[in-house]
């Protein structure tokens, strides 16, 4: 007898904060239960046969409203209830996700001597993110990158780099970035405020994010994929050196174009080779 159900997501996650609450034709509450870890709600209550309203909440999901039939055995099945997230995006389930590197990439793009580009990555780097159960703005992402590993695809290139002149790996051999909040700026678009360390000088820096989804993969794990964006100026991180043409152009330029595509794997670590 009482009240069953099971509250997802469209994904199929399950919305474990969820609230069930039920009222009679007269708009008086009788039952409100919460969902346990699984999604399940288990009331145990015995209701008087005939219709209900059964209203589910979740912050940060539309709440959703149907009608209920209690039967002569004083119970109602409601089955799988689906909540759609605010704002039409489905996100990760919550709790702790580590970046993939095999799967993932962090590039910078500057600009050299006014008319092309120079494409560079970091090779090694690992960062966790934690999505929040109840509410988005509270997720966390944390990352380091070894600053050694920039690979520009030209070798004296890629020292000068290391060099005092620009990274200085000898006394900064680690770029960290820590988020310290989380805004929405779309059905499927984050801001994440943080703190970039880099060459030893700390900045807050936003990074524009996007959710591509979440999926399985060929290892029986789940994995949710995003792609962020940012700009930096060097000069913001002490990094000044420049060689100044002939002409009164710069050899490589101030701005440096931040792209990441990342893969994160559901889990406290990486599974297992």
């Amino acid at each position: 007898m009482g009240l069953t159900a099971k509250i997802r997501t469209r994904d199929g996650w399950a919305v474990s904060h969820a609230v069930v609450t039920v009222t009679d034709m007269t708009g008086a509450q009788v039952l409100r239960a919460e969902a346990d870890a699984d999604g399940a709600v288990r009331d145990a209550t015995e209701l008087t046969p005939g219709a209900y309203t059964v209203i589910v909440t979740a912050v940060g999901y539309a709440p959703v409203a149907s009608s209920a039939l209690v039967t002569a055995s004083g119970r109602a099945e409601l089955g799988a209830v689906t909540l759609a997230r605010q704002g039409g995006t489905e996100l990760p389930p919550p709790g702790p996700w580590t970046i993939d590197p095999a799967h993932s990439s962090v590039g910078a793009v500057a600009q050299h001597l006014g008319i092309s580009s120079v494409h560079g990555r970091f090779t090694e780097f690992a960062g966790r993110v934690e999505i929040a159960p109840d509410e988005v703005a509270k997720s966390r992402v944390e990352a380091v990158i070894r600053a050694a590993s920039i690979d520009t695809g030209n070798g004296m290139r890629d020292d000068h780099l290391r060099s005092p002149d620009f990274l200085d790996v000898e006394k900064h051999p680690e770029i960290t970035y820590r988020s310290t909040g989380l805004t929405a700026a779309g059905a499927d678009r984050w801001t994440v405020h943080g703190e970039l360390t880099l060459h030893g000088v700390v900045r807050p820096v936003d990074l524009d994010l996007a959710y591509l989804g979440t999926g399985a993969d060929p290892w029986g794990g789940t994995r949710a994929a995003f792609r962020a964006t940012t700009e930096l100026s060097r000069e913001d991180f002490a990094m000044n050196y420049n060689q100044v043409l002939q002409a009164g152009i710069a050899a490589i330029g101030t701005t440096l174009k931040v792209e990441l595509d990342i893969q994160a794997v559901q889990g406290e670590s990486l599974p297992q080779a």
